[in-house]
């Protein structure tokens, strides 16, 4: 596993990404074979996996796609948004999109920011220390299958 090469405080956000990205770049170098996770539940501390999660090969290559973004940054929202849509949003469906932006950001301007900064900072924490936990569950399992295998 990879060191973290600058120390930050424990609960600092950039404490919580380096180690997340860490961990899936270990998780990138464990899993030589990504196909053998196709089909492949994560199962939660023993229990049984819920019918209709994703298995470990999509959760590998979301680990992964997250990750270069936190390494590298967001891609600009035009792009982001082609990309989640698959290019083909309407014109009505943008212009819808701005509208609820425009209002968002006109409740956004009237909520305390440094609640909301506070609120942000929190999940993302949190999602990031979640992220965090299924790249070493899913490095974990392919270990496993591999050691049965040999």
């Amino acid at each position: 596993m990879q060191v973290l090469t600058q120390r930050y405080p424990k609960n600092c956000l950039l404490t919580v990404m380096d180690r997340y990205s860490a961990v899936v770049r270990n998780m990138e170098q464990v899993v030589m074979i990504p196909s053998l996770l196709q089909d492949v539940q994560l199962s939660a501390h023993g229990l049984q996996a819920q019918p209709g999660t994703p298995d470990l090969y999509n959760c590998f290559t979301m680990l992964k796609a997250i990750r270069v973004d936190v390494d590298h940054g967001l891609l600009p929202r035009e792009e982001w948004q082609a990309k989640v849509a698959g290019g083909k949003a309407s014109k009505a469906e943008d212009e819808a999109a701005e509208t609820e932006e425009a209002e968002e950001e006109r409740v956004a301007g009237q909520l305390d920011l440094e609640a909301q900064f506070h609120l942000h900072f929190s999940s993302l924490h949190h999602v990031l220390t979640h992220l965090t936990l299924k790249a070493e569950e899913v490095t974990r399992k392919y270990q496993e299958m591999m050691g049965e295998a040999m």
